[in-house]
């Protein structure tokens, strides 16, 4: 992995770089370029920013830096996909597994520069199930979106999962990604609304649907609050409004509930998915298309049409202006963005993988009850 500034900024701050690709010999690594203003803006908001890749296998954590030299932290995970921070730590989705990661330091405390160490801590075992979004209900349980079995689930230790719903034109729990499940949003923390790019009901039968099959529905009710969508994905309620991602065409959105329909804010040239929010802002994931798979979508005109060529990036958006305020481009090896994630009141966070010798470095002690000295 590199990492630099746009070409047309003036010359970078070094780099702070930790990680499992550090000093490795990579024929084909990904590099990470940026627009002028996104650190400041980071600085300013005392945040940093993490998205995830399956198809590089990492998830990546990116700070301003204490002085504005920009520190990266990459680990290398399995099929890494779902992120979900919480005020401690985050979740994070694999091939097989659901890890937790808490941060291991005191408040106010570094080690070496870093404010934040994010520590393996639990391990929950799905198997190759697909989890596509992870969500904390108001009872603190953790709820995950099981795309091959077309359902929302508890990870409460009863087998791999335990379903607690699936939309209802699904007629049989079975390891058949039929309507493509995947994202749901909480309100009031409780589940609420979900994601599918098609009403099938077939071993994925929701390829034939991919280009205006797709649909919100309510998790609460069934009702379908607006279809007719090229693959939504990643729905979000932040501040009252419904947002969601037109993956298929590069439009990003907010639902209007009561006339169901599809309010378009930003566009934005790639396959979107990955959508997180702080104060006036939206952080969004792009991918480059897979048109072997994917093709016939609307982005493909709307890219032929803007006459513009599909980025894999992480974009940063004013929502009271639907302004791309910022930009951080990934080339190289990665081509495809699956998750975005803020981490706030940390300037230089670092997450510890499971592959090297760190998990075994790296201790962090909990409350002494043993009554000694």
């Amino acid at each position: 992995m590199s990492e630099s500034k746009d070409r047309k900024t003036a010359a970078m701050p070094k780099a702070i770089v930790a990680g499992d690709g550090v000093g490795v010999e990579d024929e084909n690594p990904f590099h990470i370029t940026y627009t002028s203003g996104l650190v400041a803006w980071m600085h300013a908001n005392r945040l940093s920013l993490g998205f995830s890749t399956y198809t590089k296998g990492k998830t990546v954590l990116i700070g301003p830096g204490p002085r504005g030299n920009v520190a990266v932290s990459e680990r290398s995970f399995d099929h890494a996909m779902a992120l979900r921070v919480t005020e401690t730590g985050l979740y994070l989705s694999t091939r097989h597994q659901v890890w937790r990661f808490e941060n291991g330091l005191d408040a106010g405390a570094h080690f070496e520069g870093w404010d934040r160490l994010y520590m393996p801590r639990r391990c929950d075992v799905t198997g190759a199930v697909d989890v596509h979004d992870i969500h904390l209900d108001k009872d603190g349980r953790l709820l995950v979106a099981v795309t091959l079995y077309n359902c929302l689930a508890v990870l409460d230790g009863n087998g791999s999962f335990s379903p607690i719903w699936r939309p209802s034109f699904i007629d049989v729990m079975v390891n058949e990604d039929r309507c493509h499940f995947n994202g749901f949003c909480m309100e009031d923390g409780d589940p609420a609304y979900a994601t599918v790019i098609g009403a099938s009901n077939t071993a994925a039968g929701w390829r034939e649907h991919r280009a205006d099959g797709g649909m919100v529905i309510d998790i609460r009710t069934d009702a379908v609050v607006v279809g007719g969508l090229a693959m939504p994905h990643t729905p979000r309620l932040y501040k009252g409004e419904l947002y969601v991602l037109e993956a298929g065409s590069g439009w990003f959105g907010k639902v209007d509930r009561k006339a169901g329909t599809f309010e378009r804010i930003t566009w934005c040239p790639g396959f979107l998915r990955g959508l997180t929010f702080i104060g006036d802002y939206a952080v969004i994931g792009l991918s480059k298309p897979r048109n072997k798979v994917f093709s016939g979508l609307p982005l493909d005109e709307e890219l032929k049409t803007r006459g513009v060529e599909p980025e894999c990036a992480v974009y940063v958006i004013r929502l009271s202006t639907g302004e791309i305020c910022h930009k951080l481009a990934i080339t190289g090896a990665v081509e495809e963005i699956y998750d975005t994630a803020i981490f706030p009141g940390t300037l230089q966070p670092m997450l510890i993988g499971t592959q090297n010798e760190e998990i075994a470095k790296y201790v962090a002690i909990g409350p002494d009850s043993s009554g000694r000295a």
